[in-house]
């Protein structure tokens, strides 16, 4: 019997992404998930007054935490894009990955434009009878901007390096999203929909990383590198579930007891745990899914 390891006739390893259906279902899933996310948190009134409360709730909830959150909003534009630009510069220059430097630009571009063309041009936000801001705010600019910068990261490194760049990203993209629901400047929905631009972005600039850079995307698996052990993807999921399934159960609850009649009144500031656990949740369960994809689909270093 023969002793390939794989099922090629040649005995060569398959590419890079091997499964593009993949990275194109994801990015198709993520689109589906944007668009759910508009339909039920803007165009329905309970979605609306949802939404409206936990934004009114965080004013309420943690009314100290503003003035330390403003200052680190005022500076993520400018971090995100130095922090991305060096480290896409330093890979660049040091490893010659030019095309892998293009593509994430063109992802952190990608996402940012798709962002302000849907919040400025194409959606909307209808009257449902909530009392609340007349224009869109979905997706949220600035989480896009972070979020963006830190997927940036994420492609251009090695496979060892892609479960702490996961992790790190996913923390970094959380702290700027939750930054930006806590200082009053976004719903929860704004953010959520920013992490969902980011991931379909991350999963088209991934293929094109992985096909054009199939020399470099090899690794030998889990546990080669500390950066590459299953911690860190394993405290994604860990943080990402747990924080679904409290935003799901505290939505849930208020609904079945009823909410405040107006936005932002009620007595235990539910919708904004809510609200937060949902960030937290989406955030970190994107990050993780993504670092599970890459991992797969990275060629495996011959022994």
């Amino acid at each position: 019997m023969s002793s390939q390891k794989t099922a090629d006739p040649t005995g060569r390893q398959p590419p890079a992404a091997r499964n593009p259906a993949l990275f194109l279902l994801g990015s198709l899933l993520c689109a589906a998930a944007l668009a759910w996310t508009y339909w039920a948190f803007v165009r329905t009134s309970t979605g609306q007054f949802a939404d409206e409360s936990a934004w009114r709730e965080a004013g309420f909830a943690a009314p100290d935490t503003q003035e330390p959150f403003l200052q680190f909003l005022d500076s993520l534009p400018a971090l995100s894009v130095l922090i991305a630009a060096a480290v896409i510069l330093f890979v660049t220059l040091r490893r010659q990955r030019w095309s892998a430097a293009v593509i994430a630009l063109g992802t952190i571009a990608g996402a940012n434009l798709t962002t302000q063309v849907l919040k400025n041009l194409l959606l909307d936000r209808p009257d449902r009878g909530v009392p609340t801001l007349d224009f869109n705010s979905l997706p949220s600019g600035h989480t896009t901007l972070a979020a963006s910068a830190a997927a940036a990261i994420f492609l251009v490194v090695t496979p060892r390096w892609r479960p702490l760049a996961a992790a790190a990203g996913g923390a970094y993209s959380v702290a700027a999203g939750a930054a930006t629901f806590l200082n009053l400047w976004h719903r929860p929905a704004d953010v959520i929909a920013a992490f969902l631009v980011v991931g379909a972005w991350t999963l088209i600039g991934g293929l094109f990383i992985m096909r054009f850079g199939n020399a470099w995307n090899v690794w030998s698996g889990f546990g080669e590198h500390w950066a590459a052990s299953k911690l860190w993807l394993t405290l994604c999921w860990a943080a990402g579930v747990a924080g679904l399934a409290l935003g799901v159960i505290l939505y849930l609850y208020v609904q079945l007891i009823g909410p405040a009649p107006v936005p932002g009144t009620a007595q235990i500031p539910l919708f904004f745990w809510s609200g937060l656990s949902m960030i937290v949740g989406v955030g970190f369960t994107l990050s993780a899914a993504a670092g599970c994809l890459f991992s797969h689909q990275a060629r495996r270093r011959e022994p």
